[in-house]
């Protein structure tokens, strides 16, 4: 099964200086980003690749991470999963969660193509629950069809 790996955890193991300063957790993440990535279940997407290059004002550390994530594509966007990204935002507003846009595409995608999410991001990690949560009768479901997702943020669940 394909891991849709969030912006946190990239982060991790890509712009840390000092993996040193990593917590156990944290550790755990980098760990299991690089066994996926050495069993080929890493995917992303395009405003995944937007934020992590983002900010970084020296050109040569910009240069050496859009090198080590041109291995991988991205995963092409369809319509479907900006609407059911703004399904998915409405639902967590409704249970007053509130995340960014990135993190309610990446739900969205891998709930859509039902992939793992691995998070280090509290925000989506709620997100996830929210939109795996069985809604009550007369509720707009934020994940119409219920398509099961394994849940990987965090490492947990």
């Amino acid at each position: 099964m394909k891991l849709l790996v969030d912006t946190s955890v990239w982060s991790l193991a890509l712009r840390r200086k000092d993996p040193e300063s990593l917590s156990a957790e944290e550790r755990k993440l980098r760990g299991q980003l690089a066994q996926a990535v050495q069993n080929g279940r890493v995917s992303i997407i395009g405003p995944i690749r937007q934020e992590l290059l983002s900010g970084i004002k020296e050109q040569a550390q910009f240069d050496k991470l859009k090198n080590h994530l041109d291995a991988f594509l991205d995963e092409p966007l369809e319509t479907a999963d900006f609407v059911h990204a703004a399904r998915l935002h409405n639902g967590c507003k409704t249970h007053g969660v509130e995340t960014g846009t990135v993190d309610i595409l990446i739900c969205a995608v891998a709930i859509r193509r039902n992939w793992q999410v691995l998070s280090n991001d509290k925000g989506l990690e709620r997100c996830w629950e929210i939109a795996q949560t069985p809604q009550k009768s007369g509720e707009t479901s934020a994940t119409p069809g219920r398509r099961k997702a394994t849940r990987k943020a965090g490492g947990r669940r």
